[in-house]
């Protein structure tokens, strides 16, 4: 892969120190919890299909006491788009090659009072450059004061940057963890956006925002649920609400779709898909 320049090797700088806070901190409620649950991490490479260097990750995933299954990846991978794929691409309609740096978590508990989580945050580069992400609280059974606690959180971020973030990511995330063959929400919302581009210090400083305002407030959620008595009948209704998180994944996903498209590590992708999950 080709030598990165300045805002290419900031953003991934970021992603890397993001992720080693994230997997202290979970580490650290593992600990709390009684457990030694540690990550494992899995390097990988990846061959652009031209067959020159397309970069790689890091895949680590942590399953323990608290977190039944988390995967926290980091990746920087590029070359050039493979056939059709390029043209639905932001700025690789005419020219395919691309740049891909990010962060990709999604964590599913062992207590189904703890809400499971996505977040995801990334920098890309074709003809264009720009910032994408959000983060989204999907709890099996749904506590208002969490979700209250996630979106109030979510806000502080959005409104140090620009009063119309928000409403306008809140909305586009409502749209987009949608399951529409279930016709239901995967979860109760958070933030997503893309395409953020033009003023690289600006966006990257939100986006820098929208990783530390995760980190703020899912670990809090955690610990105040984490300890909250559960029945098999908690269980049941959990492994069937992971079934629609699984349906999403798979059918809808854009992450996904990337991740395949662009020759990712298959674990690293699939990484999102909770341990057991039950349909009716």
């Amino acid at each position: 892969m080709k030598e990165l320049d300045v805002e290419q090797a900031t953003a991934k700088q970021w992603f890397e120190q993001l992720r080693d806070l994230i997997c202290a901190e979970f580490e650290s409620i593992e600990r709390e919890a009684g457990s030694d649950a540690r990550f494992d991490y899995i390097a990988w490479n990846r061959v652009d299909p031209s067959g020159a260097d397309g970069g790689g990750g890091v895949r680590g995933v942590m399953k323990g006491k608290v977190f039944e299954k988390v995967g926290v990846n980091v990746s920087t991978v590029g070359g050039a788009f493979d056939g059709e794929f390029g043209k639905t691409i932001h700025g690789a309609a005419e020219d395919p090659t691309f740049f891909a740096t990010g962060i990709s978590l999604v964590a599913h508990m062992a207590n189904p009072h703890v809400p499971a989580v996505h977040m995801n945050t990334r920098f890309l580069v074709t003809t264009k450059r720009w910032f994408g992400g959000g983060a989204d609280l999907n709890p099996p059974l749904p506590v208002a004061a969490d979700t209250a606690d996630f979106h109030a959180t979510l806000k502080t971020a959005c409104d140090r940057h620009d009063p119309a973030y928000y409403p306008r990511f809140k909305q586009w995330a409502d749209d987009y963890f949608y399951i529409p063959h279930r016709k239901v929400h995967r979860g109760v919302g958070g933030i997503f956006y893309d395409h953020l581009e033009g003023d690289f210090a600006a966006n990257f400083a939100f986006t820098q925002d929208v990783g530390r305002a995760f980190l703020d407030t899912f670990p809090r959620i955690v610990r105040q649920r984490m300890g909250n008595a559960f029945t098999d009948a908690d269980i049941a209704a959990m492994r069937e609400w992971r079934g629609r998180y699984a349906e999403f994944n798979l059918v809808y996903d854009r992450g996904t779709l990337f991740g395949l498209k662009t020759g990712g590590n298959i674990d690293a992708i699939l990484m999102s898909l909770p341990p057991v999950a039950t349909w009716p």
